[in-house]
């Protein structure tokens, strides 16, 4: 789709930076984080003089050279751009590594402090904690206790806290160090252009926002349900599940975005007061609303417990009690070796008070003539599904979508990956994509009671849609998933 030139804005260049990588020599920083910052950095996003300092353990130090190998070879097996040309030579020579402990950091700070002779001035220091979770605080007071982290912002990785308590710890020891105006937790989720489509598709057109409430909207489903299973990582699984993987970082967070008022303005402060509202509205998670599920097959995984009882698979209701919502429900799922991996909103339409049109018994069954669909899978498309006369002489209706899709409508080799928009987000200081302290500790404080007391888990088969008690979770409407043949965007 062509745009009229006076539409396109100009492309935002954050000022000079130092970028500090910890965990530079993991697997997000291999597969993400280097190729999307090397793609930022070929499109003329990352500012116009930087540096990136990769660090590690100690027991991990690399030289810059290995560093620079290193990236190369992240570039050329997951980046977008070949690791080529004077563009990579540029990157490339940004590139340096400074190894630190908690108790020996001078070669981090030796390192921070000659990137930042090199960029001149005084460039911005942002740090990006790709490190488990068990060495957030240690990372955080080691920035702390060398200074580095002074007039500095952080990126700090889900998960945020795996409860209430942890959660208030972990952002008591970040406050301690960073105030909440310098932290970016980040969701990758949230960087998908999906979700800034929610806030175009309601605000920036008549049609939409009128719908957008309990008169017109009978109930509301956020799936994602992976096809993969754990892949080795038991230890990770067991200790974590998909509730607390999957639901309170990810799933809650779109629910923010589609169930918000309408804020005052498109900026950070504004989109998540309204975030937080929703939040504040939802009612506590009832275990009586959620339906926990096991893959068969989970507890012969490697480093599982035989007799695990962690959910490789969840579904449950939330119920938000505003203006807005009273009484519609909130269908959330995701699990692990399901049917499909998608990523998908639902809105069913509320049918009409007097049906003229009689319906044939499959689409009675079917239940989803009505239905408004966000598939924020890459490139993401939504998607309106309607009734509509057939050709010929009886009145008799049939199911019709109209689809936009984004790549068929828009050219999207120059879109941003979702870590790329983040990266970039964070860099201009836009905190309106990232989760606030106050709101990822209302989600643990709602999740509480699922948390505490669990239901057992269901067994279900890999490559199925999970338990068969969703079906009753979610009566009298239907799940959007499976589709049966609905068309995709391609």
């Amino acid at each position: 789709m062509d745009q009229d030139s006076d539409t396109t804005q100009p492309q935002p260049r954050p000022v000079n930076h130092v970028i500090v990588l910890f965990g530079a020599t993991g697997d997000l920083a291999r597969r993400k984080l280097l190729p999307g910052l090397f793609h930022l950095a070929k499109a003329g996003l990352l500012p116009q003089h930087y540096r990136i300092v990769g660090s590690a353990p100690t027991s991990e130090a690399l030289s810059d050279e290995q560093f620079r190998t290193r990236a190369r070879q992240a570039v050329a097996e997951f980046g977008r751009s070949r690791p080529e040309g004077p563009a990579w030579q540029e990157f490339e020579a940004a590139l340096s590594f400074g190894a630190a402990d908690q108790d020996a950091s001078r070669a981090l700070v030796a390192a921070v402090h000659e990137a930042e002779q090199a960029v001149g001035g005084t460039p911005r220091r942002l740090f990006h904690l790709a490190v488990p979770p068990v060495a957030f605080t240690s990372v955080i007071g080691l920035l702390g206790a060398t200074g580095l982290a002074q007039d500095a912002r952080v990126i700090v990785e889900k998960p945020f806290g795996t409860d209430l308590a942890s959660a208030r710890a972990l952002n008591a020891a970040v406050h301690a160090v960073f105030d909440e105006s310098r932290v970016f937790r980040i969701d990758h989720f949230l960087g998908k252009e999906a979700v800034d489509n929610i806030l175009a598709l309601r605000f920036a057109n008549g049609l939409f926002e009128p719908l957008w409430n309990r008169e017109h909207i009978s109930h509301v489903q956020i799936d994602l349900p992976e096809q993969i299973d754990i892949q080795g990582r038991a230890h990770f699984f067991e200790s974590t599940g998909t509730f607390r993987d999957m639901v309170v970082t990810h799933l809650f967070q779109l629910l923010g975005f589609v169930a918000m008022e309408p804020p005052v303005a498109l900026e950070a402060q504004s989109l998540r007061d309204e975030q937080v509202k929703v939040f504040r509205s939802m009612r506590a998670l009832n275990p009586a609303h959620a339906v926990r599920g096991q893959y068969t097959g989970y507890r012969a995984e490697p480093g599982v417990d035989p007799a695990s009882d962690t959910e490789t698979f969840v579904a449950l209701r939330v119920d938000i009690d505003n203006w807005r919502w009273a009484g519609v429900p909130f269908h959330l799922r995701s699990g692990k070796a399901l049917a499909e991996g998608r990523h998908v909103v639902t809105l069913g339409l509320r049918e009409p008070v007097l049906r003229m049109f009689p319906l044939d018994a499959r689409q009675a069954a079917d239940g989803r003539a009505n239905e408004l669909v966000i598939d924020f899978t890459d490139p993401g498309s939504i998607s309106a599904r309607f009734l509509a006369k057939e050709p010929g002489p009886s009145m008799q209706l049939a199911v019709a979508d109209m689809v936009f899709g984004y790549r068929s409508s828009f050219t999207t080799e120059n879109s941003l990956e979702a870590y790329e928009h983040l990266i970039l987000q964070a860099m201009l200081g836009d905190q309106s994509l990232f989760t606030r302290s106050d709101a990822i500790e209302r989600l643990w404080e709602v999740s509480a009671p699922l948390l505490e007391a669990p239901p057992p888990v269901e067994w279900y088969a890999p490559g199925s849609w999970g338990p068969e008690a969703i079906t009753s979770l979610v009566a009298p409407y239907q799940w959007h998933l499976p589709e049966r043949g609905r068309p995709k965007d391609r």
